[in-house]
């Protein structure tokens, strides 16, 4: 009976451990996906700034139709 208790006591050891270490590992991939969101975020405000600029310059491009 003394073994066994100290095999379970092993086991749920192991397990809290395991669930301090899986709360850690949480806790930082939240912190890295909020970064990577604030990042995103940043890349389509500058990406749509570009597109805005780029038709803003096709549109002053001669007509090479009235050209010919």
């Amino acid at each position: 009976m003394i073994k066994e208790l100290n095999a379970l006591e092993s086991k749920i050891v192991a397990v809290t451990t395991l669930c301090r270490t899986l709360r850690a590992e949480n806790a930082q991939l939240k912190q890295q996906l909020a970064s990577a969101e604030v990042v995103r975020s940043d890349l389509v405000e500058r990406v749509e700034t570009a597109r805005k600029r780029i038709e803003l310059l096709a549109l002053k491009l001669p007509d090479t139709k009235a050209a010919i």
